[in-house]
């Protein structure tokens, strides 16, 4: 080995010895998903009961997608061999622009190969050098990216705090030309959602556009599943927003959707657009067939949110640091990443998985056992879910309370 290449070799090994010793070390497992449910998988021949899916509606195992994206692979191939702006734009993606537009009751929607992809073209295209991005804290780390890019400047509120959001904006708000208020609406680590009509509210006042992704929330609110602002009739007044086909949608891929102008600028700022290939033709036929499945499913989704409200205040009587309100999200706050790491793996070797969350995905201090919820689940997994969480409770009841008030400290 070569000087150079030993100086390198130890450069990372020292980086991933400090990351090992902040319980931060990240290690690739497997996982076999059943193709009948999103609610258990395979991992090592071992069948579990996953609590990590944002599959929320269990569409990714819907037989009428399935056989979309069969049909589709045996008429037109796989892979569409080109971005958007060169041969990779056919009739099903142009059909399925439409149908997100008319879906979200708005002039235009765009494509894009990921959700990260659409959230950073959709905040590029928005800002630039000079203008002021209001930012929720906590936002998903595709808007950060999306902001940093922008080259604007970012005043970030504490999060989902509307009064510090109007003391930001009264500081420095006249500084900016334009302005944008920035935010998820289902946050996807803590289950939390934006205070929507509030933020538009400050918006008004101070004359700013507001911008929200929808990833987590399409599916789960709105008569039609539309997402959280429909859900709180904040539609009209949220021009800007984005959304995934990867979640409740059950496929992959991003969308940008707003005013028609925007839609065409977007064209030419979105660089994860124009040199990203498209999604394949099956892909956006099984969107298509999703969007139509997705409009039907009412019942499905007062399940979902009835399960999710039942299990969080059944884990919150137990004694658990419980966040989140009406979402199929549930984080259960442990602090500390090495014991976030423990417990998870606990409830693994108990047949259930459920994800250790730890920095820099969420701050340092409130590392987190993530539970995402499907309609896939039946009432024994969660029962099950429950009594693995009841044994390690009362196997590390002091380690509990120490979490409790570390959260407590960062909150």
């Amino acid at each position: 080995m070569s000087a150079q290449r030993a100086d390198w070799q130890k450069f990372w090994e020292q980086q991933l010895d400090e990351i090992e010793a902040a319980g931060a070390r990240r290690r690739l497992n497997q996982f076999a998903r059943e193709k009948k449910s999103t609610g258990q998988m395979k991992n090592a021949d071992r069948c579990l009961i996953n609590f990590g899916s944002n599959d929320y509606l269990n569409l990714a195992s819907h037989p009428a997608i399935i056989e979309t994206i069969q049909n589709g692979v045996s008429e037109f191939g796989w892979g569409s061999g080109a971005s958007p702006l060169v041969t990779g734009r056919s009739a099903a993606h142009a059909r399925l622009e439409e149908s997100l537009a008319e879906f979200e009751r708005t002039e235009a929607a765009l494509l894009f190969s990921t959700g990260y992809s659409a959230n950073v073209a959709a905040v590029v295209t928005l800002m630039e050098r000079g203008d002021g991005i209001f930012s929720d804290q906590l936002n998903h780390a595709s808007l950060i990216d999306g902001c940093r890019l922008s080259r604007a400047e970012i005043c970030r509120y504490r999060h989902v705090d509307t009064a510090d959001l109007a003391e930001q904006l009264a500081s420095h708000r006249s500084r900016f030309k334009r302005a944008i208020v920035l935010t998820d609406s289902l946050f996807s680590m803590d289950g939390d959602l934006a205070p929507l009509r509030e933020i538009c509210d400050l918006a008004d006042r101070f004359d700013c556009l507001v911008v929200v992704d929808e990833a987590h929330a399409t599916g789960v609110y709105g008569d039609r599943g539309e997402g959280w602002c429909h859900e709180i009739g904040c539609s009209d007044r949220v021009l800007v927003r984005t959304g995934t086909l990867s979640k409740s949608l059950g496929g992959l891929g991003g969308f940008l959707v707003g005013p028609r102008a925007l839609i065409d600028l977007a064209v030419h700022r979105g660089r994860g657009y124009m040199f990203s290939t498209s999604m394949p033709i099956a892909m956006a036929l099984a969107a298509h067939t999703a969007l139509d499945l997705l409009r039907e499913m009412k019942s499905e989704r007062v399940a979902l949110r009835h399960t999710g409200r039942d299990l969080r205040e059944q884990l919150r009587g137990e004694g658990w640091n419980v966040g989140g309100i009406d979402s199929p999200i549930i984080p259960v706050y442990i602090g500390d990443p090495k014991r976030t790491v423990d417990y998870s793996t606990q409830l693994l070797a108990k047949g259930c998985f459920v994800p250790a969350i730890r920095p820099p995905t969420v701050p340092h201090g409130q590392s987190l056992l993530r539970i995402s919820l499907s309609t896939a689940h039946r009432r024994d997994h969660i029962e099950q879910l429950l009594k693995s969480f009841d044994e390690i409770r009362q196997q590390n009841f002091l380690s509990l309370e120490e979490s409790r008030s570390s959260h407590e400290r960062f909150a």
